[in-house]
């Protein structure tokens, strides 16, 4: 059965998901990043069935995410690049990865991939940033407020929520 489409939400988080399409979408786009770039590349890393992987290379290419490009001709073979619009995506797959390693949703002993500074070597973890000052911004000091295209529904949801939205941080 076919997923419900978001097209059309006034929504930055659905256009994002619809664009991304699904978790295999997100496993795709992870590989992309960290430097696989062809079919039987990302058939080996993720287990993924030859059609759904087609289908999916194809979504992400239609929704401009990646590019393929043809490396050989005879058989014909292409490999797949994340476009500026899809390495736009590092820092949602980075937060993922924060996320999952915050509550052990990867399941091992300890984190399977570390983001660490290429010069010091140091570990790297994502961070708010005030976009006048460039200073981090603590999480109990965010708030959300209606965005210019912020439709009906959107303002519904911020007017409802108002009361009961939970702190970031506790």
């Amino acid at each position: 059965m076919r997923a419900k489409s978001f097209s059309g939400m006034a929504c930055s988080i659905a256009g994002a998901l619809e664009a991304i399409g699904d978790r295999w979408g997100f496993l795709l786009l992870r590989d992309l990043t960290l430097g696989l770039s062809r079919f039987d590349e990302f058939q080996s890393s993720t287990d993924i069935p030859a059609q759904t992987l087609s289908d999916r290379l194809k979504h992400l290419e239609s929704t401009g995410l990646l590019a393929r490009r043809r490396y050989q001709e005879r058989p014909p073979r292409d490999e797949y690049a994340l476009t500026p619009k899809g390495r736009d995506l590092w820092m949602v797959l980075a937060a993922l990865r924060e996320w999952g390693d915050r509550w052990r949703a990867h399941g091992t002993t300890a984190p399977p991939l570390d983001m660490i500074d290429r010069d010091s070597g140091n570990p790297l973890e994502l961070a708010v940033v005030d976009a006048k000052t460039r200073r981090p911004v603590k999480a109990e000091r965010i708030r959300v407020k209606a965005g210019r295209g912020a439709d009906m529904r959107m303002k519904r949801r911020l007017s409802s929520g108002a009361m009961r939205r939970p702190e970031l941080h506790r």
